[in-house]
């Protein structure tokens, strides 16, 4: 019995994907393999398809790709001061906390 990985990263999962396909190994293979190595729960038969598909398109990074969208306005100063104003009033509500804290 192979000894199991917990929380492996992204990276790690796909560059095994990556490994065994160069391997001309099917993905079902993979996926069975990938389950005894690193649990039940680590990727889908249906997503390890998906980046067979895709390395197989020619796609070489394994690494994710940097996203665009919205900057989160959540930083430490931010959480301690919500936690200051939920210590000073326990009926502290959503709302409340709309009115002091716009920027959320």
């Amino acid at each position: 019995m192979f000894k199991t990985i917990a929380d492996p990263v992204d990276c790690e999962l796909r560059s095994v994907i990556r490994f065994l396909n160069a391997k001309t190994v099917k993905p079902a293979e993979i996926h069975r393999q990938r389950v005894g190595i690193y649990g039940e729960n680590v990727m889908t038969d249906g997503m390890v398809r998906s980046w067979v598909r895709q390395f197989n398109d020619g796609c070489t990074n394994d690494h994710d790709e940097a996203r665009s969208g919205r900057p989160s306005v959540v930083n430490g100063g931010l959480v301690a001061k919500v936690n200051e104003k939920i210590r000073e009033s326990r009926r502290f509500t959503i709302r409340m906390l709309c009115d002091e804290f716009p920027q959320i």
